[in-house]
């Protein structure tokens, strides 16, 4: 996985909806289902709890992508957490334009727990969206010499 060396694979962060998409995640998982292995899974008690900085923070560290996933709008286990977040993401998707990050970097879906065929498709589309952009770099902080990060 060496940027260097021509054989970087994207490292995708994903937080998912613990009553829906971490269910549609784990259906994909028993039913053998075939999906890119670099994503890492967050899961979350809705995505209406999701703090817009968790994902640029994701970003900042050296994040590749970011997937974010919840119950279907009128769906959510809370009621309307769910609306929260997406009002949120579409003024976050606002606020990473403006600071240049390619459209593409974050993504969000609405998975429900019957869904594993669409979790895995989802992950595969977001995988190659990213794959086309190459590592993220806008927002990465520089190694220091010691091997810390600023």
């Amino acid at each position: 996985m060496d940027k260097k060396a021509g054989n970087w694979e994207p490292k995708i962060l994903a937080f998912l909806c613990s009553w829906c998409s971490y269910a549609g995640a784990d259906l994909a998982g028993v039913s053998r289902l075939q999906y890119p292995t670099n994503i890492r899974i967050i899961k979350v008690p809705c995505s209406g709890r999701i703090n817009p900085v968790f994902i640029v923070k994701a970003l900042q560290v050296g994040w590749d992508g970011v997937l974010v996933s919840g119950c279907h709008p009128g769906d959510c286990h809370y009621l309307s957490g769910n609306y929260y977040a997406r009002r949120r993401f579409t003024i976050l998707n606002r606020l990473l334009e403006y600071a240049g990050i390619e459209q593409g970097r974050v993504h969000f879906a609405w998975i429900s727990a019957g869904e594993g065929k669409k979790f895995a498709k989802t992950v595969g589309e977001v995988t190659e969206v990213i794959e086309k952009l190459g590592p993220a770099t806008r927002l990465v902080k520089a190694e220091l010499g010691n091997g810390k990060k600023k």
